[in-house]
């Protein structure tokens, strides 16, 4: 899923566009640590095409962020949890 523009990086060590394209939902998360960081901020800043992509998965994650604000019922969610607890109990069993 490499954009194919720095093919001078890969042969000088520097993070391809494939390893970016692969952690850049952790790097917008902050799942990263900062060496990590630095290395995907550093590469995002010299590739146009990882740039753009991490600004629509940015975009998106922002835009999904903002529409999910609802809570569901309460009934529902006890109901959810103990399907998930009556699940766990028979995966916990077999």
């Amino acid at each position: 899923m490499g954009c194919g523009a720095h093919d001078e990086h890969d042969q000088h060590g520097a993070t391809d566009c494939s390893e970016v394209l692969d952690r850049v939902f952790f790097f917008l998360d902050n799942e990263l640590d900062q060496a990590d960081c630095t290395e995907i901020q550093q590469h995002l800043d010299e590739c146009g095409p990882c740039l753009a992509k991490y600004d629509l998965e940015r975009t998106v994650k922002s835009l999904v962020a903002r529409s999910c604000t609802e809570v569901a019922p309460d009934g529902l969610r006890q109901r959810v949890m103990l399907s998930i607890r009556q699940v766990q109990v028979r995966i916990e069993r077999e």
